[in-house]
């Protein structure tokens, strides 16, 4: 059984590991409704999925049709400006068929000239809030990718109380001393005002190399042994303050999680800095971001 966590200060206990529907992006129907019964036969009740994922909120429509009641339900939105991202939100309710989603997050927010532009007059930290007061939306989040967006999460802190941060998090990752501290810093941040921190890129082996076959739907090259997925994902999870969103590939996902149900069961205790170097030296990993 995978465990839950409190999802911040939204009073929804959310279970430790999130499936991110970028895994649906370019599925059809059926590959999606069998990935999402796989979804809940491992009890997550958590789904996050944004406006830029394929047809990912269209995949969802018939699961939410059912289900919608049984999951925390986020997506995103890419848009800088009010307007436009309005525009944004309201498709993004009308291609899942609800009425309204548990969580907006401003999607990728790390550039600087758009993060200015995000919560200038006009911009789209304006609609986020007018979605939630006219009930669109309950809680509002930020997320991002890069070495400083855990910088930037924390002046988006600074800015407005979001309910949530995303952001990457895996051992190579961790080997940045600059990108760490402020990981570290922000989770400091979020635990003393409850914001839920979620973490991306567990299984990340390292970039796609040139000229490589491509074995898996993600942009970065995934881990893909069974045992180093567990491993990965157990350095994660052994952090009890963290959320895991899995993997953007619907044929990977089942070995996650199956790693996850065997991490909890075993205790979720988190492998120690030799065994992580050893399993970075054994398949090549590097960081992502640099």
């Amino acid at each position: 059984m995978i465990s839950t966590l409190p999802f911040g200060s939204t009073g929804h206990a959310s279970t430790r590991v999130i499936f991110g529907a970028a895994a649906l992006s370019e599925v059809t129907q059926d590959e999606a409704d069998a990935t999402l019964e796989v979804v809940r036969s491992h009890g997550l009740n958590h789904v996050d999925t944004a406006a830029s994922y394929g047809e990912a909120e269209l995949r969802l429509a018939p699961f939410l049709a059912d289900h919608r009641d049984e999951v925390f339900l986020a997506t995103k939105t890419g848009e800088r400006e009010a307007e436009a991202a309005w525009v944004e939100i309201n498709k993004s309710l009308e291609r899942m068929g609800v009425d309204q989603v548990d969580l907006i997050q401003l999607h990728n927010l790390v550039d600087e000239a758009e993060w200015q532009q995000a919560y200038a007059p006009g911009g789209v930290l304006e609609a986020v809030v007018r979605a939630r007061d006219e009930g669109l939306v309950r809680h509002i989040g930020v997320t991002g990718h890069g070495v400083t967006v855990a910088r930037q999460h924390l002046r988006s802190l600074e800015r407005f109380d979001f309910s949530s941060v995303l952001l990457p998090y895996n051992f190579p990752m961790s080997r940045n001393t600059a990108y760490l501290d402020d990981f570290e810093a922000l989770v400091a941040e979020c635990a003393q005002r409850g914001v839920a921190v979620q973490t991306i890129k567990a299984i990340t082996k390292a970039p796609w190399s040139e000229g490589a076959e491509q074995h898996a739907a993600t942009w970065y090259e995934p881990l893909k042994d069974p045992a180093a997925i567990e491993t990965a994902v157990a350095w994660v999870l052994g952090r009890p303050d963290v959320f895991l969103n899995t993997v953007g590939d619907i044929h990977v996902l089942p070995t996650v999680l199956d790693a996850a149900e065997h991490v909890f069961a075993n205790g979720a205790q988190r492998p120690d800095e030799d065994v992580m170097a050893d399993l970075e030296r054994q398949w090549g990993m590097a960081p992502l971001f640099v």
